[in-house]
């Protein structure tokens, strides 16, 4: 390992998490924004999935971006936007000036999203182990620093603008200083200026799929987490305001351990036992968030959900890459496209069934559809391009050419 990919790597995750922090604290601070710009509780849905539909588009932006310029550079400047847009969210006192910064801010962190995945995806591959869970604990341990943060304004009874801003003024230079030392890894394309790693291939989504419906019901686990837990606290279990940042905090909290000791786990058992674990531990974290008598129990209800649901994604992302080799950021930018797909269906359905039901017979839903992910787990498999004799060949090229896998 040369100097410039580790410096890489540790860019890389610094930007994971930066995008903790943010996003924590948009989705901690959900109450405090509906009662800042007025917003029903019928017209809160539609606000919580205006953003996932345009990170959807800013993904399908960003696949067609990266055949010209590296990934790298769109992250580069998607993640101050985002930053910029979160302080957008915190400043205004409408609901037009509240859409146009939560626009704004879906349709950047869909930028985002895909591009850090692409660089984390092509660095794992030049290293030739898995550390894509490294990545994502670090947007654990800034979605840690975020939920304390917010806890902090909810405590002190701050504003939102004023809880974002210092946050904001540290973070955005910070950030456009690191991004200097990203890496667009094992590709000679970008070097020659031609666009982003992995666009040697095709990506045929019906080999795809299986990986993307196990997105899709990640994301919905963790939008209830990270959309609801809040409310549900408040609403269902009686919490206080300040009470209620706390599910948040410790989700991000088991996450972090989660996904600090799953590359260690992916190396010694396997990504197919590590996702069958963490779906069984995440299903139990539902149950128990459902059936809670008070809000202690609650709270560890979505411990138990944090340490389960964890590992999934970044091992969905790395299972993308092994599967197309050859065209790695395309299949990432499509992957990340069931991300939103996932809190799109995830946070009305919950509500929806809340309202017309019950809260806590709507956190059975995602419950049923994490455990679903038991059926796809082969698909993490190193053997995963077993689909078909042009994928082998592909990996067995792409070997040959120096890159060892993911």
């Amino acid at each position: 390992m040369t100097d410039e990919l580790r410096r890489g790597r540790a860019s890389l995750a610094f930007s994971f998490l930066v995008q903790g922090v943010t996003f924590a604290l948009l989705v901690t601070r959900i109450p405090a924004i509906q009662d800042q710009y007025g917003i029903s509780d019928g017209l809160l849905p539609v606000f919580l999935a205006a953003v996932p539909i345009l990170a959807g588009v800013g993904s399908v932006g960003t696949e067609w971006l990266v055949k010209r310029v590296p990934p790298s550079r769109v992250l580069r400047w998607a993640q101050p936007v985002v930053l910029l847009a979160l302080l957008g969210v915190g400043a205004g006192d409408a609901l037009w000036q509240v859409a146009v910064a939560l626009g704004s801010f879906g349709l950047s962190v869909g930028a985002l999203d895909a591009s850090m995945n692409m660089l984390g995806v092509s660095l794992q591959r030049t290293y030739g182990r898995s550390i894509m869970l490294g990545f994502h604990a670090a947007y654990s341990l800034g979605g840690i620093a975020g939920a304390s943060i917010a806890w902090a304004g909810a405590h002190w009874d701050l504003s939102l603008f004023v809880s974002y801003l210092p946050v904001v003024v540290v973070l955005l230079p910070t950030a456009l200083v690191g991004s200097r030392w990203y890496v667009d890894a094992g590709s000679s394309s970008v070097e020659d200026g031609d666009g982003g790693a992995g666009q040697g291939g095709t990506v045929v989504f019906k080999l795809l799929l299986p990986l993307c419906l196990v997105m899709t019901f990640a994301y919905i686990g963790d939008s209830t987490v990270s959309n609801w837990s809040a409310k549900y606290l408040q609403d269902v279990l009686g919490s206080s305001e300040e009470v209620s940042t706390v599910p948040y905090n410790v989700y991000m909290v088991m996450t972090l351990l989660g996904r600090g000791l799953g590359d260690l786990g992916v190396r010694r058992f396997g990504a197919v036992a590590v996702v069958r674990v963490g779906s069984v531990v995440a299903a139990l974290g539902f149950a128990v968030v459902a059936a809670a008598p008070g809000a202690w129990t609650g709270i560890l209800g979505f411990t138990v959900l944090g340490l389960g649901l964890c590992v999934i994604v970044p091992q969905t992302f790395a299972a993308a890459g092994r599967l197309f080799p050859g065209a790695s950021d395309a299949a990432v930018a499509r992957l990340n496209i069931f991300n939103y797909v996932g809190f799109l269906i995830g946070s009305p359905l919950v509500g929806a069934l809340g309202d017309a039901w019950n809260y806590r017979a709507a956190m059975l839903v995602p419950m049923v559809l994490v455990l679903m992910t038991l059926l796809y787990a082969r698909s993490f498999a190193p053997g995963a391009d077993r689909y078909g004799d042009g994928h082998e060949r592909a990996r067995t090229a792409d070997v040959g050419r120096g890159s060892n896998g993911l």
